[in-house]
């Protein structure tokens, strides 16, 4: 499993709590990829009540597409994105340095989620979906989003590939939450290797954990586990990148 591959080999931490993000969506215009979702299992336990009236995962994933058509993509790209969000042009940057003097383009790409998956606590989700380019090319996002303090989300992570057909536009997207884990708290983090070509991180509870790694080629993996009780986490999605033509 990635997970077991990051925690062998980048640094354990010296872990002070921090943002658990980086880095992904502009990537949706690199080179075909297989973008793998682990068959769904029936998990055991209980997940952490949804409070009425926030903001899901789902509803940011479409204020934000929204934005990008009324506002300007990367306009939108920014606004959406915490302040060390990463994205992948193949290698790891930072999406405001990646952005800061890019001009918004005539027409924005449109994009839709087709699933969103959330830890328990309700601090961290990944969401999947499609996307369509004006000129007519297709492809898939991965994009995982942090809980902001006043209740909001933004991204962290984002990226994906194209696709030969594109994925379906679902009125009501997939949505799992994790199961908790009985109070186990991780510390809310994420680890980068001291070359950022990998990185890994938690929710604050544990019950969902996201990891990339990129070869010096552009290629990349990216992986998302979540908790299904029992003490068990499960790979929900699994894109693997090919290097940019």
């Amino acid at each position: 499993m990635l997970t077991a591959l990051f925690l062998a080999t980048l640094p354990l931490p010296n872990a002070s709590p921090a943002k658990a993000g980086a880095q992904l969506r502009p990537a949706r215009y690199w080179a075909p990829a297989f973008a793998g979702e682990a068959k769904e299992d029936k998990p055991s336990g209980r997940s952490a009540p949804v409070r009425p009236g926030a903001m899901s995962p789902i509803d940011a994933e479409r204020a934000f597409a929204a934005d990008a058509k009324t506002t300007g993509q990367w306009t939108a790209f920014r606004k959406w994105s915490t302040d060390d969000a990463v994205m992948f042009v193949p290698q790891p940057t930072n999406a405001h340095e990646f952005l800061k003097d890019r001009k918004d383009p005539p027409n924005a790409i449109d994009w839709w989620p087709t699933a969103s998956y959330i830890s328990c606590d309700g601090s961290v989700a990944v969401n999947t979906g499609g996307w369509k380019r004006p000129d007519g090319k297709v492809g898939y996002f991965s994009t995982v989003w942090q809980r902001q303090p006043d209740g909001g989300w933004k991204w962290i992570v984002d990226g994906g590939g194209e696709l030969k057909t594109a994925r379906e536009r679902p009125v009501n997207p997939k949505v799992r939450r994790s199961i908790c884990l009985g109070g186990m708290t991780m510390f809310g983090m994420s680890i980068k290797a001291p070359a950022a070509k990998s990185a890994y991180g938690f929710a604050k509870d544990g019950t969902l954990s996201w990891s990339w790694i990129v070869d010096p080629d552009g290629s990349r993996m990216f992986m998302v586990e979540l908790s299904v009780g029992g003490n068990r986490m499960k790979t929900v999605i699994l894109d693997k990148i090919p290097a940019p033509k």
